[in-house]
């Protein structure tokens, strides 16, 4: 068993990558289950979205959209990251409008929304 500080060394040492929700320092096999069936299962970290172009990235590679989200905005046509990234222009990226069409589309969270807003907003920063 791996200890908090020994986790955290081993999560910081390499590349992001598509690391397991598990291998972060302070969650264990227990809450890594409860993460996981919300939508948490991996470790992903803003920059890992904005550190390339779009592409045809999947919409649950988008910050704060987890399979369950990913799967509603999907069954309204929004599959990919580039779509909702038009949504996003389309809206003027004014962040109380994204925020509520995205909670209205696919029932996200505040936190969820927010954290989606500022993903796209990072991106827009670096690549428009």
């Amino acid at each position: 068993m791996s200890t908090t500080s020994q986790k955290h060394r081993n999560f910081v040492a390499e590349p992001m990558g598509e690391k397991e929700v598990n291998d972060l320092a302070g969650i264990g096999p227990v809450l890594g289950g409860r993460l996981s069936t919300k939508g948490f299962d991996k470790g992903y970290l803003n920059y890992d979205f904005v550190a390339e172009p779009m592409g045809e990235k999947a919409v649950s590679d988008l910050e704060g959209i987890g399979p369950v989200l990913g799967e509603r905005l999907a069954s309204r046509g929004y599959n990919k990251a580039y779509v909702v990234l038009g949504q996003f222009l389309v809206l003027k990226k004014n962040k109380e409008l994204f925020i509520d069409w995205l909670q209205d589309t696919s029932g996200a969270n505040s936190k969820q929304a927010g954290d989606c807003y500022q993903c796209l907003s990072d991106w827009c920063e670096e690549f428009l």
